[in-house]
């Protein structure tokens, strides 16, 4: 069995140079550091990892909070895209994640307490960011590292990545009113999450902006799932007055919205113009081919794992990292008049 002293002799390098270029030791230069992980590549040595906790203190392991249980979460392509962001950049810094999901906030609770307090996690990402969220305040409390994907909906000094959605919703909108549509429904997220807020926030300064009144029946919002997108859709169109377009806040509820408006008898975009957002892979296949913004999943969800990982290795100050969004205009909007 190769042992830590073969590497040194290997590397010409003493045990201890071995062990700080194990646990990546900022006092060492990348050029040891190479030439230390190159004699361990061509022994085939593998640092024993709960040996190297047990004297680093450090697990190499970030927890990642999911804002309900896994097979409801994995339903939505935006959780796969920002998580193979994670483990890439995780795994280019040699860390493995761990997730912790619940039914209930209790079970989350309880998840999160057991992997902090268990010692099994060095750090923590959130995965979302909701209205006075008791598991957010609960990781304050606990002070350890950890980052979060969505702004801070109070405004708390914390280690965030997001989009600017209230930007972004207002060019979606402003899209839309330019291609000669008035009156513009939109279907939104659930009014708990900090994500919903801000893209009702330019939506609605778009309208105002270009002298439309708001109107209430065209305001809709349900879970980031199909079905969500259905039923709303569904309420929209009992209206007296249809929407011309309708501004969807997440892809998969865009497909539902596109499936309801189908069973009535109308037409995408003939009849009515359908935008939304997060441009996940499926839009382009869809009949017709759907318009959305792209928030770029992967590099909010790489943006986090960095934040996170910058604090486990000392950087004190906070980061607020803005990922920047893009419009993909195809073929579910179409221009009036």
């Amino acid at each position: 069995m190769v042992t830590i002293k073969d590497v040194a002799e290997k590397a010409g390098v003493s045990p201890s140079t071995v062990s700080r270029v194990i646990a990546d030791s900022p006092r060492i230069s990348e050029k040891t550091k190479q030439k230390v992980r190159k004699a361990m590549e061509e022994l085939g040595y593998h640092p024993n990892a709960i040996a190297q906790s047990l004297v680093n203190r450090t697990t190499k392991t970030i927890g990642i909070v999911m804002p309900q249980s896994a097979e409801r979460v994995f339903l939505n392509p935006f959780f796969p895209e920002a998580l193979r962001g994670i483990t890439k950049y995780a795994h280019e810094k040699e860390y493995c994640i761990l997730l912790t999901t619940g039914n209930t906030e209790k079970e989350q609770l309880e998840s999160l307490k057991s992997i902090v307090y268990g010692g099994r996690v060095d750090g923590l990402i959130l995965m979302y960011s909701r209205v006075n969220d008791v598991i957010l305040n609960e990781i304050i409390k606990l002070d350890i590292p950890f980052s979060m994907i969505g702004r801070p909906f109070n405004g708390e000094e914390i280690n965030y990545v997001d989009n600017d959605n209230i930007k972004a919703a207002y060019e979606a909108t402003k899209f839309l009113i330019n291609m000669g549509h008035k009156r513009i429904g939109l279907i939104n997220g659930s009014l708990n999450l900090v994500v919903s807020l801000d893209r009702f926030e330019g939506y609605k300064r778009a309208l105002l902006e270009n002298n439309i009144d708001i109107d209430e029946t065209l305001l809709t919002s349900s879970d980031f799932v199909q079905q969500g997108g259905y039923d709303c859709m569904k309420m929209l169109l009992s209206s007296k007055n249809l929407p011309e377009a309708v501004l969807v806040t997440d892809d998969l509820m865009a497909f539902g919205a596109i499936r309801a408006i189908k069973e009535a008898g109308y037409r995408v975009p003939d009849d009515i113009s359908i935008l939304s957002f997060n441009n996940i892979p499926l839009c382009e296949h869809a009949t017709p081919p759907l318009s959305s913004v792209d928030i770029n999943a992967y590099k909010l969800g790489f943006e986090a794992a960095r934040i996170v990982i910058d604090e486990i290795r000392g950087k004190d100050k906070k980061q607020a990292v803005i990922v920047e969004t893009k419009l993909i205009s195809r073929e579910s909007v179409i221009k009036k008049g």
